[in-house]
Parts: structure tokens; C-alpha cells; sequence
């Protein structure tokens, strides 16, 4: 026999183990002499009682007999020991090192106003009737109801809210106790509206998920194309009776400062990208605080790294960068079609950005991402513009999906949910011929409706062209007969700035969001929890059960 050596190890109890190991492979039984597998035991006693485990590949019993044993010491073969003993399943104590669990995290993309016929277009735009955007590919897939806790079409702050906090609230409420009472702004000395008037005794906040997030000790982000203290994203972050209040928004995100959201943590949010720079600055410096604080450079001393410009921005080396923070102009980030790439990044270059800020939090990570200004253009009833900013929208749900899988492959930890807070009142007028994608030369679903048979254009009663896409409500309603629009055209109906017609008057600006149920895809960790007709305040408790917060 090669190599056989006895140690004496002490235990905690005071028990004794005596550990017989050889370097041979194959060993014999003592009262059988048949060959048994290294790890099987052949003799143990316990309770404060030898321990025999001979692992000697090949030996009769009278070998054993005659054996020179060697005592070696613990500190000697350690390492050796403690393997013995675990193929031994010896009960002897030994300290065992648990794998590192991996990182879970979840990314929320919210498309505000992105409703089902916004989605349709948006796909017959970018990729033609038979495309599909990355958001149709999703495989798991939900209907969502919208409704608000007082009205039967929702806006933005509360819709969104369901989602972080499972509560129901009243419209303009940002993230607080149902119970809450929406109270407009009062006016400040520079003639803004952002005087808080909620008052004492006006409900309590509603704990968020980035909130349970921070509280698991994982990091969190936010990213939008609206102004970072838009009620969309407020409503993962503060606790407010009006979304219009966005300088006690603002100061929500500033770690110790006068308004700082304590539920962040000592350090805050780990990413917040977007626009909005206006309520980050006083009112002497172009900005609309007039308490004269200057958050970014408070931002500044609490160790973010600011980025003010598309410079700024490509500068930053996630590898070395803890806390982000970027806000880009001043309001609203431009639409797509207008964003100068120089100065602006995309909503997939921030997303992509976050992330690898946030994943060097190994606990793992909530990220939120907002394509807020879809929900604009609608609102202007620029459907173009409209549907670029959901086609670039969706181009970020893709690189998100991509970077993810390049650690998580099979996005096993992962989740990844898609959905809007409420749609608006968009609609696909007449039968109209398959148009395709919209491309140079082809105005796509942005044409005018033609016959599905005939190709002709097809008129109203009144003997005028109509486009495909039109609002229930908007500012761009003939106040005559249609017969002085005969000369209507594609031309005039594809433009960047076209306001498409309404049936409802309404003044610029102010076409009004829609009470149908909205789509949501997820897929990853959870995903499959996600399925039916639901309420907005369930998928809170999906999306927490599922990101483990």
C-alpha cells in the first residue's frame, strides 16, 4: 500500500477522528475483500468514538495489520484532511464556504403614454406590418388596467406609482397613502408654481420598490428622456401630494440635504440620468429654485460624478464611477428626431451606461428606464415624433437585453419588464392598403389612408384625403367642412412637426391621455408570473417577489 498516514485531528467537542488516506484507486472491504469506491466508508464510529475511513485503493485485511503508520499534523495537510473528511461524510467539524450568490437585478421600462395603437404604429413605422420591435418578441405578456384611484383615466403620477408602491392613489399624488389629497402649487417670489402646499396630515409615503432596493443594500438607478423630477420618475424616488412640486423632488435626491428622501440610504441613488437641469439650480444661475441652493454642486460634494453635457457623458468610465448623476438641458431631453448626438445621448446609450455603473454592486441591482417623451409628442399630436421616440424607446429595451446576457446568459437572475402607465387616443383610421415601413420616399403609416384594393386614396364625405393615424382629441380639428382640405397629401401628413387631426377640439399641447388597458412583456427571472388581465398595483408585488425585495 502507497502513501497510508494516520492524523489525529481535535474537534471542538473533544472527539477524536483517526483518517486512513492512500494515493492508490482502488480499495478492498475488510470482511469482503471486494473492491468499493474511494468515498464509501468502511467503518465509523461516532459520539466522541474513532472515526475509521480507509481510503487505501487496494489491500487485504492482514496488510492492514501489518501497516506503518505515520502521524502527520494537522497543520501539515489541512487541506487534505478536510477533503477526507468531507468524502468520508464524517460529521467532524469543518468550516464551509457558501458559493457568492449572484446578483439579481431588475430593469423597469416604462414608455409613458405608450398605449397598444402607439405600439402598432410604432411597429409598422420602424419594421413594416410583419416586423416585429424587441418589445413584441418579449415572451411572457400581460394586459394592464390603468384606472386611478379617483379617475377612470389616469395621468402619469399615480399610473406609474401603482407600479413602484402596489397602491392606488389619486391623480397628480406621487408615490403617497391612497388617502392622499392632490393640492396645487402655490406660486414663488420668481412667479413659478412650486410653492408646496400639501400641508401637514396629507397622507403618508408609499414605500417604493427602489426604496426596498437600497434597503437590500443593492444599488439603483434612473434613467429618462423627460426631466429627471418628472412625475414618472419621482414616483420610484419621493413621496409629494403634487407632481408639480419639482424642486422638493429635486431635493429629494440629495443625500443629507434639507429634503433629502432618507429611505435612499446614507449615499442616495447610484445612477440618475435625463434631463431637467432647471430644478437642480437657483434661480440667479437660469435655474427655478429659489431657496438658492445649487443641488448639483451638492451633488458634486457628496461624490457624484456630474455630467452636464454629451461630453461630459462619453467621458465617464463606468469602471471608475460610484455615483452618477446627469441632467442634460434644462427641461425635457429633445425627441429623437431632433436630439443632436453630440450633445445628447440616446436612451440606450444612458440605459447601457447605468448598468454598468449599477452592476458593480454585486447584491445586484433596480434600474428604472423612461421613454417620457412619447408621451409628449402625443399630447402635441406629432405622431412622427411620437413613434421615432418608441422605436428609440425600444432600441434601449434591446441593448439592455443584450448587455445583460453577456453575464447572465439565460437572464436567470435577471428580469426585465416593459409596459406604459396609460395610452392616449391615437387611432388607425379606415381599411387602408399595407403601407410598410416608413422610409425615404414611402411615408409608411404616416400616408394618407389609401384602398386595401385599389390603392386609391381614399376621401370623406366631404371629398378629402385622411391620414391613418389620427387623436381622438387635439389641437388640429377643422372648424368647417373638409372640402378645403381636397389637396391633402402625404407630403403634408409625414412631416417631422404634422399635428394629425382630432375629432375633439382641444387647445396645443393638450390631447389627453386614454383609459384602455396597456400591454407588458417581461422576461427573465419571474417573468412567467406576469400573464392575464391585471391590476397596475399587482405588478408591484410581481416584479418584488421576483427581483428578491
Amino acid at each position: 500500500m502507497q502513501s497510508l498516514m494516520e492524523s489525529s485531528l481535535p474537534s471542538n467537542a473533544g472527539k477524536h477522528a483517526t483518517v486512513y488516506f492512500s494515493s492508490e484507486d482502488v480499495r478492498e472491504s475488510h470482511t469482503t475483500g471486494k473492491g468499493m469506491a474511494p468515498s464509501q466508508n468502511m467503518s465509523q464510529r461516532h459520539e466522541g468514538v474513532t472515526l475509521d475511513c480507509y481510503l487505501a485503493s487496494s489491500f487485504k485485511p492482514s496488510r492492514m495489520n501489518h501497516m506503518t503508520r505515520r502521524k502527520i499534523s494537522v497543520a501539515g495537510c489541512s487541506v487534505a484532511i478536510t477533503l477526507m473528511l468531507a468524502a468520508c461524510g464524517s460529521d467532524a467539524k469543518k468550516e464551509d464556504v457558501a458559493p457568492e450568490a449572484p446578483p439579481k437585478n431588475v430593469i423597469f421600462f416604462l414608455g409613458d403614454g405608450m398605449g397598444l395603437t402607439t405600439m402598432t404604429a410604432a411597429r409598422i413605422y420602424s419594421v413594416g406590418e410583419e416586423g416585429a420591435l424587441t418589445m413584441d418578441t418579449l415572451p411572457e405578456t400581460a394586459f394592464v388596467k390603468t384606472f386611478s384611484n379617483d379617475a377612470q383615466v389616469t395621468d402619469s403620477a399615480p399610473s406609474m406609482a401603482a407600479y413602484m408602491t402596489g397602491v392606488k392613489m389619486n391623480n397628480e399624488v406621487i408615490s403617497m397613502s391612497a388617502n392622499t389629497v392632490a393640492i396645487d402649487p402655490g406660486t414663488d417670489a420668481n412667479g413659478n408654481k412650486l410653492v408646496n402646499k400639501c400641508g401637514t396630515g396629507n397622507g403618508t409615503p408609499a414605500t417604493t420598490l427602489l426604496e426596498l432596493a437600497k434597503a437590500k443594500g443593492f444599488a439603483a438607478g434612473v434613467v429618462s428622456t423627460a426631466r429627471v423630477t418628472h412625475a414618472t420618475p419621482a414616483t420610484t424616488y419621493a413621496h409629494i401630494c403634487h407632481r408639480d412640486l419639482e424642486n422638493d423632488i429635486a431635493a429629494a435626491l440629495v443625500p443629507g440635504g434639507t429634503g433629502y428622501n432618507s429611505a435612499l440610504g446614507t449615499t442616495g441613488l447610484d445612477v440618475v440620468l435625463g434631463g431637467g437641469a432647471q430644478f437642480f439650480k437657483p434661480f440667479k444661475d437660469g435655474g427655478k429654485r429659489s431657496d438658492g441652493r445649487d443641488l448639483l454642486a451638492e451633488l458634486k460634494a457628496k461624490s457624484y460624478t456630474v455630467a452636464n453635457t454629451g461630453a461630459d457623458f462619453k467621458a465617464v468610465d463606468a469602471a471608475k464611477t460610484d455615483r452618477l448623476f446627469g441632467v442634460f438641458t434644462s427641461s425635457h431631453m429633445s425627441y429623437d428626431l431632433d436630439r443632436d448626438a453630440a450633445k445628447e445621448p440616446s436612451l440606450a446609450e444612458m440605459t447601457t451606461k447605468a448598468m454598468d455603473v449599477l452592476a458593480k454592486n454585486k447584491k445586484g441591482y433596480f434600474l428604472m428606464v423612461e421613454g417620457g417623451r412619447i408621451d409628449h409628442a402625443l399630447h402635441e399630436t406629432t405622431a412622427k415624433k411620437a413613434l421615432q421616440d418608441t422605436v428609440a424607446f425600444d432600441n434601449a429595451i434591446k441593448a439592455a437585453i443584450e448587455k445583460a446576457k453577456l453575464t447572465d446568459p439565460t437572464l436567470a437572475n435577471t428580469l426585465i419588464v416593459v409596459t406604459a402607465d396609460h395610452d392616449h387616443t391615437l387611432v388607425l383610421n379606415g381599411y387602408a392598403k399595407r403601407t410598410g415601413k416608413t422610409a425615404a420616399g414611402n411615408p409608411g403609416v404616416l400616408g394618407v389612408v389609401k384602398n386595401y384594393v385599389t390603392g386609391a386614396v381614399e376621401k370623406d364625405l366631404d371629398g378629402a384625403p385622411y391620414s391613418i393615424i389620427g387623436f381622438g382629441n387635439g389641437e388640429n380639428r377643422t372648424q368647417s367642412s373638409r372640402a378645403a382640405m381636397a389637396s391633402l397629401d402625404e407630403t403634408v401628413t409625414s412631416a417631422n412637426t404634422y399635428h394629425q387631426e382630432a375629432v375633439i377640439r382641444t387647445t396645443a399641447g393638450n390631447e389627453t391621455h386614454g383609459g384602455t388597458d396597456v400591454f407588458l412583456g417581461a422576461i427573465g427571472k419571474g417573468s412567467e408570473t406576469f400573464l392575464g388581465t391585471i391590476d397596475n398595483t399587482k405588478v408591484f408585488g410581481l416584479v418584488k417577489t421576483a427581483g428578491g425585495l
